[in-house]
């Protein structure tokens, strides 16, 4: 018998008095199981302009081929703030487990240091009894490497702690276990020792491993049985970015605060080393959220193929709010037509920013922008955002669903075509105008990128900030204010272009747009 086919029947396998074998399946269906359906986000660096895409893919994961590695979700922590912060996303990922092994996804705890206290259960002894292979990278620790990924985005030298004061030192590690509140099946695997885990890893045939836990930039980076290692072994990796956290001391640089830190570090992984999801794959909704991360939480749709708002808005948003004022920003993109998975998030977003075009999304994925939309929470869209999510000849594709007034009821807006992609389009403050997403913006004409739309006439409850012009034409609104159907706070700008991002003019009036519909002002003059 094949040793790893051998291994996976015995891990099943319960002995009873008087001789009798009973074979039990614990958890793995006797069937196929529907694929994972992952939305995988990496980041990619245009090595001439420095700027950052932030991709997110559709894939399907086997479920009978992937394993979920819970790294270091110790009982207690030297650091009173970590141990906080473990517990209180433990539930979260209690659910995500459950949830997964249903599926018949391998679930294998990994609380360093605290195998002794585990030493007499079934799920320590499957680690041991696997059929020993030669794993294809050195095991132990994997240091950082600054020549392959560059240094931490974060400074952790000194131990991370953010609590205030300091949390001593402790001559011996408080942790004995793994939380309590994470349950380990009967089918589950426990280890600390990265060629233990790759002989399970190898005798159940898991290729694809999914890492959550912490800390990011340590352990869950570092240990022999986490990211690196699992990479440098041949695995398909991602790490569950909302279910993790980092060892980060927000009075180091790069002086953010302890989320956008871990965030920091997160980026870093996906630039460098594996693609991230959220447990939204597994529990639907919105994804995890610490109670103390206050920051401003935007949520952009970016799905058109017009205008390369898939790389402009990220690196606009990325250096303009994530990275300078500090906001959570979240991207939701497809290449998939009339479809755009992920808006559970909605449910939490602080702040709508729509760059779509011409989708007629599934129902329940329109119901969820429409909820959004009537809880009166503040939308800001972007040149095709006036006919985002309706088809031009009306027509509704199978299984789809539109919102052609999505304009008027939000925006305020009656867009109807454009004018000539070769016509020269001018744009000034309308005259008169007087508002703070104005402050800093020249009221001279300039030339603009892009065609001119035709959006006149505008809602009554619209306030006029821009006017643009072709020649032989009437001029139209370009930017303008309104107050939506449901009381929303909204701007729109028809500018978008991707010419358009790379001048002071255009980034400034975005940016003051954002901020005033988020209700926190613009920045001075």
């Amino acid at each position: 018998m094949n040793q790893n086919i051998g291994f996976a029947i015995a891990r099943r396998l319960v002995f009873f008095p008087m001789g009798l074998l009973l074979v039990f399946v614990f958890a793995t269906p006797c069937t196929a199981t529907e694929p994972l359906a992952l939305h995988l986000q990496h980041r990619t660096t245009d090595t001439e302009t420095g700027t950052t895409e932030v991709i997110q893919e559709l894939a399907d994961w086997d479920p009978a081929k992937t394993a979920i590695v819970v790294c270091d979700m110790w009982d207690k922590h030297w650091c009173k703030g970590a141990t906080a912060r473990v517990a209180e996303m433990a539930p979260r990922m209690n659910a995500v487990l459950k949830a997964a092994r249903d599926r018949g996804v391998l679930i294998i705890h990994a609380p360093s240091s605290t195998m002794k206290f585990y030493q007499d259960t079934p799920q320590r002894q499957r680690a041991m009894d696997a059929p020993k292979v030669k794993m294809p990278s050195p095991d132990g620790w994997r240091h950082l490497d600054e020549s392959s990924e560059g240094p931490l985005p974060i400074d952790d030298s000194d131990g991370g702690c953010d609590c205030q004061p300091r949390c001593p030192d402790l001559a011996v590690s408080p942790w004995t276990r793994q939380i309590d509140t994470l349950h380990i099946a009967p089918e589950d695997v426990i280890t600390d020792d990265g060629a233990e885990l790759y002989n399970v890893l190898q005798a159940e045939g898991r290729e694809n491993v999914i890492v959550m836990g912490v800390h990011t930039n340590m352990c869950v980076l570092g240990r022999p049985f986490s990211i690196r290692a699992n990479v440098m072994n041949g695995k398909k990796v991602a790490l569950m970015r909302d279910l993790t956290d980092s060892m980060y001391n927000s009075r180091m640089a790069p002086f953010v605060n302890h989320f956008r830190g871990t965030e920091l570090v997160v980026d870093h992984i996906e630039a460098h080393w594996c693609p991230t999801i959220t447990s939204a794959d597994f529990l639907g909704g919105a994804p995890f959220r610490f109670a103390e991360d206050e920051r401003p939480h935007a949520v952009f749709l970016l799905h058109e193929a017009e205008y390369e708002t898939r790389e402009t808005v990220p690196a606009f948003a990325e250096a303009e709010l994530a990275g300078a004022r500090q906001w959570k920003c979240t991207y939701l993109t497809s290449d998939t037509p009339h479809d755009l998975p992920g808006l559970g998030v909605l449910e939490e977003a602080d702040l709508l920013f729509v760059s779509v075009r011409r989708q007629c999304l599934p129902p329940e994925q329109l119901a969820q922008i429409r909820a959004y939309c009537e809880s009166g929470r503040p939308v800001v869209g972007i040149r095709t955002a006036s006919h985002a999510f309706a088809q031009r000849d009306g027509s509704v594709p199978e299984g789809g669903a539109a919102w052609p007034a999505f304009d008027a009821e939000i925006f305020g807006g009656s867009y109807t075509n454009h004018h000539g992609n070769a016509l020269q389009t001018r744009v000034w403050v309308a005259e008169g105008a007087a508002h703070p997403i104005l402050e800093g913006i020249a009221p001279a004409p300039r030339d603009a990128a892009g065609s001119l739309y035709k959006v006149s006439p505008l809602a009554d409850t619209a306030t006029v900030l821009m006017m643009g012009a072709v020649d032989g034409a009437s001029p139209e609104p370009v930017a303008w204010t309104n107050t939506g159907k449901y009381g929303n706070r909204v701007f729109y700008t028809s500018l978008g272009h991707p010419g358009e991002f790379t001048k002071t003019a255009f980034r400034r009036l975005l940016l003051n747009g954002i901020l005033w519909a988020a209700g926190v002002g613009a920045p001075a003059k």
